[in-house]
């Protein structure tokens, strides 16, 4: 699947949010400065040519819903950043954030029990 762009991310995550939206839906809920609403809806049309989402038609029309989950982007965004920053390396992402102080000693111990409970 293709990357998406920061846009495109933030149409997936109120999608994802929404489950099924009107193009008008999802720029109400947007925050911040807001496309026009013919820029929004060239970004969702986007978005169905990469195949995230698809819609139901109504008429002239349609509302739209993501066709990948959450979890999917989710996972398919994570391994494509530790092969592309972390050399394929888990551990080196660990590390980055030990390293960084984003992760906390009990963080990494509940990691560690969550790994040997899988065993």
């Amino acid at each position: 699947m293709q990357k998406l762009t920061n846009k495109e991310e933030e149409v997936m995550k109120i999608l994802w949010k929404l489950e099924k939206a009107f193009v008008k839906e999802v720029l109400a809920e947007m925050e911040g400065k807001k496309p026009h609403y013919n820029t929004l809806s060239t970004i969702i049309r986007h978005l169905e040519e990469k195949g995230y989402v698809s819609y139901e038609a109504f008429g002239n029309t349609h509302r739209y819903y993501p066709i990948i989950s959450k979890e999917a982007y989710r996972k398919l965004f994570i391994n494509a950043t530790i092969t592309d920053y972390y050399d394929n390396s888990y551990k080196s992402l660990v590390s980055f954030f030990a390293k960084e102080e984003k992760i906390s000693v009990e963080e990494l111990k509940e990691i560690i029990e969550l790994i040997e409970k899988k065993k």
